[in-house]
């Protein structure tokens, strides 16, 4: 009977939950503020794990933000190394997710199109 739920996609969702809770709870860099883990991809091989993670509140605080990750990532994947039961840790890569960003850019435009069709009566003739 084939998995329909590879291992790598169970390993990626703990390392999320964990990972969240190492950044909120542990980790004290300043350049690190609110973010929020959107996601974790795993390699196959468990070598790497790619974190995408937002912002709450300044947009401009990215690059500070993934420096921040980035220069915390030895202790980040440290800390995980205590929490899961894996041979390997992967290594972590942080990208700035962006696509909540554009999807509340969206949303935004397509209410705004509405409130400005409705304004003109509503139908288009």
């Amino acid at each position: 009977m084939p998995r329909d739920y590879p291992r790598s996609r169970r390993i990626a969702e703990q390392v999320q939950r964990e990972l969240s809770d190492v950044i909120q709870l542990e980790l004290n860099d300043p350049r690190v503020g609110m973010i929020t883990i959107t996601d974790v991809e795993v390699t196959p091989d468990n070598a790497c794990a790619r974190v995408y993670f937002t912002l709450l509140g300044d947009a401009s605080k990215v690059e500070e933000t993934t420096a921040g990750l980035r220069h915390a990532a030895g202790f980040l994947r440290s800390r995980l190394a205590h929490r899961l039961k894996l041979r390997t840790v992967p290594q972590l890569q942080f990208k700035f997710d962006s696509s909540v960003e554009r999807g509340m850019r969206l949303s935004q435009l397509i209410d705004a199109a509405v409130a400005e069709d409705s304004g003109r009566g509503g139908r288009r003739k």
